[in-house]
Protein backbone atom coordinates (compact mmCIF):
# COMPACT_ATOMS: atom_id res chain seq x y z
CA UNK A 1 0.00 0.00 0.00
CA UNK A 2 1.09 3.40 -0.76
CA UNK A 3 -0.36 7.22 -0.56
CA UNK A 4 -0.39 7.47 -4.09
CA UNK A 5 -2.58 3.81 -4.30
CA UNK A 6 -4.75 5.35 -2.13
CA UNK A 7 -5.00 8.97 -3.55
CA UNK A 8 -6.09 7.07 -6.45
CA UNK A 9 -8.21 5.03 -5.28
CA UNK A 10 -10.69 7.52 -3.52
CA UNK A 11 -10.20 9.96 -6.61
CA UNK A 12 -12.93 8.35 -8.49
CA UNK A 13 -16.41 8.90 -7.02
CA UNK A 14 -17.68 5.22 -8.02
CA UNK A 15 -15.02 4.21 -5.77
CA UNK A 16 -15.93 6.40 -2.77
CA UNK A 17 -19.50 5.17 -3.53
CA UNK A 18 -18.35 1.58 -3.13
CA UNK A 19 -16.69 2.21 0.14
CA UNK A 20 -19.69 4.09 1.22
CA UNK A 21 -21.72 0.43 0.56
CA UNK A 22 -19.02 -1.32 2.53
CA UNK A 23 -19.38 0.78 5.46
CA UNK A 24 -22.91 0.28 5.19
CA UNK A 25 -23.12 -3.64 5.17
CA UNK A 26 -19.59 -4.44 5.45
CA UNK A 27 -18.80 -8.21 4.07
CA UNK A 28 -20.85 -7.88 0.02
CA UNK A 29 -20.29 -10.42 -2.78
CA UNK A 30 -19.52 -8.00 -6.38
CA UNK A 31 -23.23 -8.91 -7.23
CA UNK A 32 -24.17 -7.24 -4.26
CA UNK A 33 -22.73 -3.81 -4.86
CA UNK A 34 -23.26 -4.28 -8.44
CA UNK A 35 -26.88 -3.94 -7.10
CA UNK A 36 -28.60 0.00 -8.01
CA UNK A 37 -25.37 0.90 -10.06
CA UNK A 38 -26.06 1.89 -13.80
CA UNK A 39 -22.73 0.09 -14.32
CA UNK A 40 -21.71 -2.82 -16.59
CA UNK A 41 -20.00 -6.23 -13.36
CA UNK A 42 -16.98 -6.17 -14.97
CA UNK A 43 -16.17 -2.23 -14.63
CA UNK A 44 -17.65 -2.59 -11.43
CA UNK A 45 -14.90 -5.27 -10.46
CA UNK A 46 -12.17 -3.41 -12.10
CA UNK A 47 -12.61 -0.66 -9.62
CA UNK A 48 -12.81 -3.08 -6.94
CA UNK A 49 -9.37 -4.50 -8.04
CA UNK A 50 -8.38 -0.68 -7.86
CA UNK A 51 -9.50 -0.65 -4.01
CA UNK A 52 -7.95 -3.66 -3.55
CA UNK A 53 -4.45 -3.08 -4.38
CA UNK A 54 -4.60 0.04 -2.51
CA UNK A 55 -5.14 -1.88 0.84
CA UNK A 56 -8.88 -0.32 1.13
CA UNK A 57 -10.62 -3.48 0.64
CA UNK A 58 -10.18 -6.82 1.46
CA UNK A 59 -11.38 -9.82 0.09
CA UNK A 60 -12.13 -13.41 1.15
CA UNK A 61 -13.68 -16.60 -0.46
CA UNK A 62 -16.97 -17.67 0.30
CA UNK A 63 -17.43 -20.97 -1.18
CA UNK A 64 -17.38 -19.90 -4.85
CA UNK A 65 -18.21 -15.91 -3.96
CA UNK A 66 -15.63 -13.50 -3.13
CA UNK A 67 -16.69 -11.47 -0.45
CA UNK A 68 -15.59 -7.55 0.03
CA UNK A 69 -14.56 -6.15 3.22
CA UNK A 70 -13.46 -2.32 3.83
CA UNK A 71 -10.42 -1.97 5.47
CA UNK A 72 -10.26 1.75 6.59
CA UNK A 73 -6.85 1.58 7.77
CA UNK A 74 -4.54 2.70 5.22
CA UNK A 75 -7.09 5.68 4.61
CA UNK A 76 -6.54 7.02 8.55
CA UNK A 77 -2.66 6.38 7.90
CA UNK A 78 -2.66 8.20 4.71
CA UNK A 79 -4.76 11.54 7.49
CA UNK A 80 -2.46 10.84 10.30
CA UNK A 81 0.83 10.45 8.51
CA UNK A 82 0.96 12.47 5.81
CA UNK A 83 -1.73 15.44 6.18
CA UNK A 84 -0.27 16.24 9.69
CA UNK A 85 2.47 17.63 8.31
CA UNK A 86 0.36 20.52 6.47
CA UNK A 87 -1.69 23.09 8.03
CA UNK A 88 -4.72 21.03 10.60
CA UNK A 89 -7.05 23.75 9.49
CA UNK A 90 -7.03 22.38 6.18
CA UNK A 91 -6.96 19.10 6.77
CA UNK A 92 -9.88 18.80 8.69
CA UNK A 93 -11.92 18.37 5.75
CA UNK A 94 -10.87 14.54 5.59
CA UNK A 95 -12.01 14.25 9.61
CA UNK A 96 -15.40 12.91 9.24
CA UNK A 97 -14.09 10.58 6.84
CA UNK A 98 -12.03 9.50 8.89
CA UNK A 99 -14.78 9.24 11.40
CA UNK A 100 -17.02 7.26 9.04
CA UNK A 101 -14.37 4.77 8.05
CA UNK A 102 -12.64 4.26 11.70
CA UNK A 103 -15.97 1.98 13.18
CA UNK A 104 -16.26 -0.23 10.32
CA UNK A 105 -12.51 -1.97 10.64
CA UNK A 106 -14.54 -3.94 13.69
CA UNK A 107 -17.90 -5.19 12.27
CA UNK A 108 -20.00 -8.22 12.93
CA UNK A 109 -21.72 -9.08 9.84
CA UNK A 110 -24.82 -10.62 10.87
CA UNK A 111 -26.39 -11.69 7.45
CA UNK A 112 -23.26 -14.07 7.11
CA UNK A 113 -23.37 -15.26 10.81
CA UNK A 114 -19.69 -14.20 11.80
CA UNK A 115 -17.19 -11.48 12.99
CA UNK A 116 -14.80 -9.95 11.00
CA UNK A 117 -12.31 -8.07 12.56
CA UNK A 118 -8.95 -5.95 11.48
CA UNK A 119 -6.55 -4.77 12.65
CA UNK A 120 -2.45 -3.16 12.55
CA UNK A 121 0.18 -4.48 14.74
CA UNK A 122 3.72 -3.21 14.79
CA UNK A 123 5.33 -6.80 14.97
CA UNK A 124 6.77 -9.46 12.60
CA UNK A 125 4.56 -12.34 11.29
CA UNK A 126 6.56 -14.58 13.49
CA UNK A 127 6.32 -12.90 16.80
CA UNK A 128 2.38 -12.59 15.98
CA UNK A 129 2.01 -16.25 15.31
CA UNK A 130 4.35 -17.01 18.31
CA UNK A 131 1.55 -14.42 20.42
CA UNK A 132 -1.63 -16.63 18.91
CA UNK A 133 -0.10 -19.66 19.52
CA UNK A 134 2.49 -19.59 22.91
CA UNK A 135 -0.10 -20.59 25.78
CA UNK A 136 2.02 -18.37 27.52
CA UNK A 137 1.36 -15.56 25.24
CA UNK A 138 -2.24 -15.96 25.37
CA UNK A 139 -2.37 -16.14 29.00
CA UNK A 140 -1.31 -12.70 29.37
CA UNK A 141 -3.60 -10.66 26.80
CA UNK A 142 -6.07 -13.07 26.92
CA UNK A 143 -6.05 -14.65 30.49
CA UNK A 144 -6.99 -18.33 28.17
CA UNK A 145 -3.98 -20.87 27.51
CA UNK A 146 -4.19 -22.03 24.44
CA UNK A 147 -2.34 -25.47 24.27
CA UNK A 148 -1.56 -27.94 20.64
CA UNK A 149 1.52 -28.67 18.77
CA UNK A 150 -0.69 -26.51 16.04
CA UNK A 151 -0.56 -29.54 13.11
CA UNK A 152 -3.94 -29.95 11.16
CA UNK A 153 -6.09 -32.08 12.73
CA UNK A 154 -4.70 -31.56 16.15
CA UNK A 155 -6.43 -30.73 19.31
CA UNK A 156 -6.66 -27.20 21.00
CA UNK A 157 -6.91 -27.30 24.96
CA UNK A 158 -8.28 -24.26 26.55
CA UNK A 159 -7.40 -23.58 29.86
CA UNK A 160 -9.31 -20.89 31.56
CA UNK A 161 -10.30 -19.80 35.21
CA UNK A 162 -9.01 -23.04 36.38
CA UNK A 163 -10.98 -25.18 34.11
CA UNK A 164 -9.72 -27.12 31.06
CA UNK A 165 -11.97 -27.52 27.49
CA UNK A 166 -11.43 -30.80 25.91
CA UNK A 167 -13.18 -31.93 22.87
CA UNK A 168 -12.38 -33.66 20.23
CA UNK A 169 -14.32 -31.54 18.02
CA UNK A 170 -11.66 -28.78 19.43
CA UNK A 171 -9.06 -29.18 16.34
CA UNK A 172 -6.64 -27.37 14.21
CA UNK A 173 -8.49 -26.67 10.34
CA UNK A 174 -5.56 -24.71 8.49
CA UNK A 175 -2.29 -23.95 9.80
CA UNK A 176 0.13 -22.27 7.58
CA UNK A 177 2.71 -20.42 9.85
CA UNK A 178 3.43 -17.65 10.19
CA UNK A 179 0.40 -16.69 7.65
CA UNK A 180 -2.86 -18.30 8.87
CA UNK A 181 -4.27 -20.28 11.05
CA UNK A 182 -7.82 -22.12 11.36
CA UNK A 183 -9.45 -23.51 14.60
CA UNK A 184 -12.71 -24.83 16.06
CA UNK A 185 -13.84 -22.59 19.18
CA UNK A 186 -14.43 -24.29 22.57
CA UNK A 187 -16.80 -26.25 23.32
CA UNK A 188 -19.24 -25.56 26.10
CA UNK A 189 -18.21 -27.90 28.48
CA UNK A 190 -19.29 -28.43 31.92
CA UNK A 191 -16.07 -27.24 33.12
CA UNK A 192 -16.37 -24.13 31.16
CA UNK A 193 -20.15 -23.50 32.65
CA UNK A 194 -18.81 -23.97 36.47
CA UNK A 195 -16.13 -21.31 35.95
CA UNK A 196 -18.41 -18.60 34.06
CA UNK A 197 -20.83 -18.68 36.61
CA UNK A 198 -22.60 -22.08 36.77
CA UNK A 199 -25.71 -23.44 34.48
CA UNK A 200 -28.04 -21.04 32.55
CA UNK A 201 -30.84 -20.94 30.05
CA UNK A 202 -28.18 -19.14 27.87
CA UNK A 203 -25.97 -22.03 28.37
CA UNK A 204 -27.91 -24.40 27.55
CA UNK A 205 -28.97 -22.96 24.58
CA UNK A 206 -25.18 -22.27 23.89
CA UNK A 207 -24.34 -25.95 24.38
CA UNK A 208 -26.81 -26.90 21.70
CA UNK A 209 -25.07 -24.86 18.84
CA UNK A 210 -22.29 -26.24 16.43
CA UNK A 211 -19.05 -25.27 16.81
CA UNK A 212 -17.68 -22.02 15.60
CA UNK A 213 -14.66 -21.31 13.46
CA UNK A 214 -11.67 -18.65 13.96
CA UNK A 215 -9.55 -17.80 11.56
CA UNK A 216 -6.50 -15.70 11.57
CA UNK A 217 -4.45 -14.25 8.77
CA UNK A 218 -1.30 -12.31 8.95
CA UNK A 219 -0.21 -10.02 6.03
CA UNK A 220 2.88 -8.20 6.93
CA UNK A 221 2.38 -4.19 5.69
CA UNK A 222 5.46 -2.20 6.05
CA UNK A 223 6.56 -1.90 9.32
CA UNK A 224 3.40 -3.45 10.46
CA UNK A 225 1.69 -6.77 10.68
CA UNK A 226 -2.32 -7.02 9.09
CA UNK A 227 -4.15 -9.17 11.50
CA UNK A 228 -7.81 -10.37 9.85
CA UNK A 229 -9.87 -12.10 12.75
CA UNK A 230 -12.78 -13.93 11.26
CA UNK A 231 -15.45 -16.12 13.24
CA UNK A 232 -18.25 -17.54 11.85
CA UNK A 233 -19.96 -20.71 11.66
CA UNK A 234 -22.56 -19.29 13.95
CA UNK A 235 -26.04 -20.56 14.23
CA UNK A 236 -29.04 -18.68 12.71
CA UNK A 237 -29.92 -16.47 16.06
CA UNK A 238 -26.76 -17.67 17.93
CA UNK A 239 -26.60 -16.77 21.44
CA UNK A 240 -23.05 -17.10 21.40
CA UNK A 241 -22.38 -14.68 18.53
CA UNK A 242 -23.64 -11.52 20.54
CA UNK A 243 -20.54 -12.27 23.25
CA UNK A 244 -17.94 -13.44 20.78
CA UNK A 245 -18.14 -10.50 18.73
CA UNK A 246 -18.24 -8.17 21.82
CA UNK A 247 -14.99 -9.87 23.34
CA UNK A 248 -12.87 -9.85 20.59
CA UNK A 249 -12.01 -6.16 19.88
CA UNK A 250 -10.80 -6.42 23.55
CA UNK A 251 -8.95 -9.71 23.37
CA UNK A 252 -7.09 -8.08 20.06
CA UNK A 253 -6.72 -4.70 21.33
CA UNK A 254 -4.85 -6.06 24.45
CA UNK A 255 -2.84 -8.18 21.83
CA UNK A 256 -1.65 -5.30 20.04
CA UNK A 257 -0.81 -3.45 23.26
CA UNK A 258 1.45 -6.85 24.81
CA UNK A 259 3.38 -6.71 21.39
CA UNK A 260 3.91 -2.91 20.71
CA UNK A 261 5.02 -2.00 24.26
CA UNK A 262 5.80 -5.21 26.45
CA UNK A 263 2.55 -4.60 28.35
CA UNK A 264 -1.58 -6.16 28.02
CA UNK A 265 -4.24 -4.32 28.55
CA UNK A 266 -4.92 -3.69 31.89
CA UNK A 267 -9.02 -4.33 31.78
CA UNK A 268 -7.55 -8.33 31.24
Amino acid sequence: MTMDAVFKALADPTRRALLDRLRDRNGQTLGELCAGLDMARQSVSKHLAVLEEAGVVTTQWRGREKVHHLDAAPINAVADRWLSRYDRDRAEALADLKTALEAPTMTVTESKHEFVHTTYIRTTPERLWQALTDPAFTKRYWGVELSSDWLVGSPVTWRYAGATMADERQVVVESDPPRRLSYYWHAITPEFVAAVGGESEEWAAARAEPLSLATFELEPVGETVRLRVTHGGFAEGSVLLPGVSEGWPEILASLKSLLETGEPLATR
